[in-house]
């Protein structure tokens, strides 16, 4: 999580941003070659290997998530007992993931952004008509095209590559991009995102977790210690947990001080 990744990601994204708004054909030359004339489908949709190929691979981002989780899910139960797990690498891995799997996709651009997918375009045998990226004007109302959630979620892994050992770390970056690459060319195979979705989504995530690791790890003036995080945890959950000690006869005291 670098400088010199920043840049990089962020060329891409000119790039790409303008390469597909002055020529957005290109979106649909790159899905048709997933799409089969013939049978007027995306046949590998229908692909069962494929399918369980696609589902494993949101499962496994969602098992690197786990210990995370896990992790505060304890502490909100026994606020009295230290964290599991470092608690930056907890605000670190969940925020990211929340931001960019769930706030950015779902619940802001696929919910307003609405451009179809390249199964329901007219190019492909669909009802509705194509946009470039840049429009939000399609006709898709909900769930639509721009960005994908799936490959937000696949290319979230840099998170936890970011957090590996150093001697590590580029080994961890190649395989989130592998991960995040080959869940996104199994999108648009089965014609749910254009290119410029599962760009969009694999760039977004990673300027969300290069913020966020600068915004914790980095920074001096925002960086955050594993102390006070917990701490923090221990004062939020430990009304509801003295209230519990309480009903079961036990009086665990006031709320600790910082």
């Amino acid at each position: 999580m670098n400088r010199t990744g920043l840049f990089i990601a962020l060329l891409l994204a000119l790039a790409i941003g303008l390469a597909f708004g002055i020529y957005p054909e290109l979106d649909l030359k790159l899905a048709a070659v997933f799409y089969d004339a013939t049978t007027k489908s995306f046949p590998l949709k229908l692909n069962t290997l494929a399918g369980i190929a696609r589902d494993a691979a949101m499962w496994i981002a969602w098992a690197i998530a786990m210990p995370a989780i896990l992790a505060l899910v304890a502490k909100l139960l026994r606020p009295d007992r230290p964290l599991l797990i470092s608690g930056r690498a907890i605000v670190f891995l969940l925020v990211t993931l929340a931001l960019s799997a769930g706030v950015l996709t779902n619940l802001t651009f696929k919910s307003y952004w609405g451009r179809p997918r390249p199964v329901v375009v007219t190019q492909f045998n669909g009802p509705d008509q194509f946009v470039p990226w840049w429009d939000p004007r399609g006709s898709c109302g909900r769930n639509c095209s721009f960005f994908s959630g799936e490959g937000a979620t696949a290319f979230w892994t840099y998170a936890p590559a970011a957090l590996t050992p150093p001697a590590w770390r580029p080994l961890a970056y190649a395989a989130a991009t592998l991960f995040g690459v080959t869940t996104s060319l199994l999108r648009m195979a089965f014609g749910g995102h254009f290119f410029t979705d599962v760009a969009a989504a694999g760039l977004v995530t990673f300027l969300v977790i290069w913020l966020a690791y600068a915004w914790i790890y980095r920074w001096p003036s925002t960086r955050l210690s594993d102390q006070r995080i917990d701490a923090a945890i221990t004062r939020m959950a430990w009304p509801a947990y003295r209230f519990f000690q309480r009903r079961r006869g036990r009086d665990v005291g006031p709320k600790p001080s910082a």
